[in-house]
């Protein structure tokens, strides 16, 4: 796993890499060797280089410096003269490169700009660095505009400039990106909010050999999980498998009037491996879910007048619940009164639970003011793994916004430290899904837009129960297990957008792709551990 920091993480950091023996100044000839490097992998024959008054725009002079040494025409635009840069850092690498043979221009005119981009391969954004936020001030709220409208390729230092780091919000302009160089670690932002809109490709400088050493020396605002790191989870079938013991899932889901949820979550987790589903629903509509599904059972449990679970409902399907590897509750359920007693009486027994949808729903009108205030509501000894997008998540920590990754994981860790047990987890889903511990905030891959379409969070799902249910609670770190599902997921909206193309994708497509899915992460695992898939096999 690799991690991601917040932008006062990144100032404790290369204070600790400087008390080792790395000065700032190093630091900063390292990044614009990173930044020249990139930027030489274009061939370009000319560069124009934006630089802001600070650091980042250090960066940038210390790049133009190698690149031109490198045979290479570079022009650097800066809004004061080197002499006047405020950052004395900065201000000594640009009055050393500014006396060499770098063509300087000072504060040109937007016409004087658009002609440099227009000539120019590539270009390299060190305008604003990850101290930046708020809105861009004139020139650079000139120069942004007019380098996403002419430039050819663009490489932004560190963070696209006009994207804050912390939070990821652009509010006015900001660079697009080809290629962002980040150094030492990614920032949060990146991910977050506007940033992956900007970013382009990300890659990261570490800069400094022994960043493995001091890297945990200052917390992480996050991991990024890689394919590699769930290999525990890829192991073969076993000879003597049958369908109990690869698992079992229950699925307490659907509605008279949303039986196509309880469907795709029950055939998600089949999909994903567990050896037997079966679908607790309302009896309303329990015959049109045993049509759909043959080989699934369906066991029809007593609805109210409106096809929901019904007073009798909790009685009953707490009685059966216990049977099962891992019970599956909320997909498609509505937040009745019926409804609201099924998930509480699920929260008390000792088995394996994911709440999504309509049950976090019923949970969050379990609580007054946040579930955070009443953590008895959840607290439990078995595995509790809660599945909200942003408005769901919102609700469950009494409205307060949530609306970008930042948020989602500052409200997804209000509800785990409430309870402090390593056996809940908050799968917070956006654009960008966290994974939320106790201890631990894993970002696994990212899917593609296509998986922003109605039903997609109930296959998600079924594929996180079928893996839980496989596992038998056999698990070190449920956040990898939650990472693993994510994982495959993304996959399956990959696969669904090249055979169907993005915009047309619906939930259903997903399912039949996840056995493909779970092979493409398996090929990535491989690749990150420089093993063959063959290798992998044995």
């Amino acid at each position: 796993m690799k991690p991601i920091l917040s932008t006062e993480e990144v100032v404790r950091l290369e204070d600790i890499i400087e008390r080792q023996g790395t000065s700032k100044a190093e630091l900063m000839e390292h990044a614009g060797e990173f930044v020249a490097t990139l930027a030489l992998g274009y061939e370009p024959h000319e560069v124009v280089v934006l630089a802001g008054f600070g650091n980042n725009g250090g960066d940038g002079w210390v790049a133009a410096d190698i690149l031109q040494q490198r045979g290479i025409h570079v022009v650097v635009v800066t809004p004061v003269e080197p002499n006047e840069i405020p950052s004395a850092l900065a201000r000594h690498v640009a009055r050393r490169t500014a006396g060499r043979e770098v063509t300087v221009v000072v504060g040109p005119s937007r016409d004087e700009l658009a002609e440099l981009m227009e000539k120019a391969d590539v270009v390299i954004d060190s305008i604003l660095g990850t101290g930046f936020h708020g809105a861009v001030r004139p020139p650079f709220s000139i120069w942004i505009p007019t380098v996403n409208e002419l430039a050819k390729h663009v490489i932004s230092v560190d963070v696209p400039s006009g994207l804050d780091a912390q939070t990821g919000v652009v509010e006015d302009c900001c660079i697009r990106a080809d290629k962002t160089a980040t150094m030492i670690a990614p920032k949060i932002g990146l991910y977050s909010a506007d940033g992956p809109s900007y970013v382009g490709e990300l890659v990261c400088g570490e800069l400094y050999d022994n960043l493995d050493e001091v890297i945990d020396d200052v917390d992480h605002a996050a991991e990024i999980v890689q394919a590699g790191d769930l290999v525990e989870f890829m192991e073969p079938l076993p000879a003597n498998v049958n369908k109990y013991s690869r698992g079992s899932v229950l699925i307490v889901a659907g509605s008279a009037r949303y039986p196509g949820a309880a469907m795709m979550a029950a055939k998600a987790a089949a999909r994903a491996g567990a050896g037997y589903v079966a679908v607790a629903a309302p009896d309303a509509c329990a015959n049109l879910i045993r049509m759909a599904l043959p080989s699934v059972p369906v066991i029809a449990i007593p609805s109210d007048s409106r096809g929901s679970f019904g007073a009798a409902a909790r009685s009953v399907v707490c009685e059966i619940a216990p049977k099962y590897d891992c019970v599956l509750c909320g997909p498609g359920m509505t937040t009745a009164a019926g409804c609201m007693q099924v998930v509480s009486g699920l929260l008390e027994l000792d088995i394996p639970l994911i709440l999504d949808a309509d049950a976090l729903n019923c949970l969050a009108r379990l609580a007054i003011d946040g579930i955070d205030k009443t953590p008895e509501l959840y607290r439990r000894e078995a595995p509790l793994i809660l599945t909200p997008h942003h408005r769901e998540l919102s609700r469950l920590v009494g409205d307060a916004p949530v609306d970008d990754l930042g948020t989602a994981i500052d409200a997804a860790q209000r509800i785990v430290w409430a309870v402090g047990s390593d056996n809940l987890i908050v799968v917070a889903k956006g654009a960008t899904t966290a994974i939320v511990g106790v201890e631990k905030v894993l970002i696994p891959m990212s899917g593609p837009a296509s998986l922003a379409t109605a039903g997609s969070g109930d296959v998600l799902a079924g594929i996180l129960a079928g893996a839980v249910a496989t596992s038998h609670g056999e698990v070190d770190h449920w956040e990898l297990l939650a990472s693993y599902a994510v994982a495959i997921h993304s996959y399956t909206g990959f696969a669904a957008a090249a055979e169907y193309g993005e915009r047309s994708v619906i939930a259903t497509d997903l399912i039949d792709l996840i056995g493909e899915a779970m092979q493409l992460v398996e090929n990535e695992a491989c690749k990150d551990l420089g093993i063959s898939a063959d290798q992998g096999d044995e």
